[in-house]
């Protein structure tokens, strides 16, 4: 029995269409296609052994961080202290995962004791090839690993629990790093961005043989609804950021984290940190993993811009997840942060 998704099958109609048939207003990424794709590069790598150091050369390396929040949006950190064993248990319990049956995976709540939801694929509301995401993934909120009521496999829960304890220390590390450099040194993100609030997505990108002029993605181009993103990648590459208005292909390094900016910090901090597009696109022979922890607070905290005059208006965690939830149904793509500008 196949392990893949039926992505022919199940978009059909899609695939059937051509470019010449889709409509011009419709190619919803039709912008972002058009920027010229450089070289493969390597984002900025930040060795975090440094904020252990002589006060001077921790304030460089806080520098550092800052820099590149304001102008990638994006960096690489070595020596973060996480373990690479923890990241050997989660890719074989994710291979795991995502080689039980199609049929399986569908109804996780029966076969695999996740939480219903958990598991996606594809973009259901697409209508069109460029709002498609060829990739499946599980998206575990961790308040169900924290909850005896979670029902998840014990094997994932103990494996997760054990990352999720190193990759949160180092999550609030850089949280508050990225504060104190704004003037806040506060207890903002201790008191509101718990592990149990927090999400893990383990994604799986299968080869995708359909190449039509880069209107197939594995993942469409999109900005992070969160905090901050820890993303750990396999060596096959695939993520694509945009900056200084080209994409760029990010060069995979097997030492290092990537760490992205989200939507949330960028209004915290008034735009000072930016939220930055990005994507992966699809390999046509090579299957690709990935795991990424979403550094987020409870539905209810306010995000408010951290200094004036604000460029954004007040808005709660879940107001912000509702309306791009209704975006992305109502019109297929998501607005984001533009939808709560002053």
């Amino acid at each position: 029995m196949d392990a893949d998704p039926p992505f022919h099958k199940a978009y059909e109609n899609l695939f059937d269409k051509t470019t010449k048939n889709i409509p011009q207003e419709d190619l919803l990424n039709k912008n972002d296609n058009k920027l010229f794709i450089v070289e493969e590069c390597e984002l900025p790598i930040i060795d975090l052994s440094r904020l252990n150091l002589s006060e001077l050369e921790k304030e460089k390396c806080k520098a550092e961080i800052v820099r590149a929040s304001k102008e990638w949006g994006f960096f690489q950190v070595v020596n973060h202290e996480i373990s690479s064993k923890i990241w050997e248990k989660i890719r074989l319990e994710q291979q795991r995962m995502f080689k039980q049956p199609f049929d399986k995976k569908i109804k996780e709540d029966k076969y695999l004791k996740h939480s219903a939801g958990s598991y996606r694929w594809g973009t259901p509301s697409a209508t069109n090839l460029s709002q498609l995401s060829w990739s499946e993934a599980f998206h575990i909120p961790l308040v169900d690993i924290y909850s005896s009521s979670g029902g998840f496999d014990s094997t994932l829960g103990t494996i997760v629990q054990q990352f999720v304890t190193a990759v949160s220390n180092l999550a609030q590390k850089l949280a508050e790093i990225l504060a104190e450099k704004m003037g806040h040194e506060s207890t903002f993100f201790q008191e509101n961005c718990l592990p149990s609030t927090c999400y893990l997505r383990m994604n799986h990108y299968p080869p995708c043989p359909i190449a039509l002029d880069d209107q197939v993605f594995g993942l469409t181009p999109h900005t992070d609804s969160d905090f901050l993103t820890i993303l750990h990648q396999d060596q096959v590459g695939g993520l694509q950021l945009v900056k200084d208005g080209k994409w760029i292909a990010v060069k995979p390094n097997p030492e290092a984290l990537i760490i992205n900016i989200g939507d949330l910090f960028q209004a915290w901090s008034n735009g000072t940190y930016v939220s930055v597009k990005h994507r992966v696109v699809t390999n046509p022979v090579v299957e690709r993993f990935s795991t990424a922890y979403f550094f987020c607070p409870a539905y209810d905290t306010v995000i408010q811009s951290c200094c004036e005059p604000a460029i954004y208006k007040e808005f709660s965690f879940r107001e912000y997840r509702q309306q791009v939830q209704a975006d992305v149904q109502k019109l297929g793509s998501k607005i984001g942060l533009a939808r709560f500008l002053v």
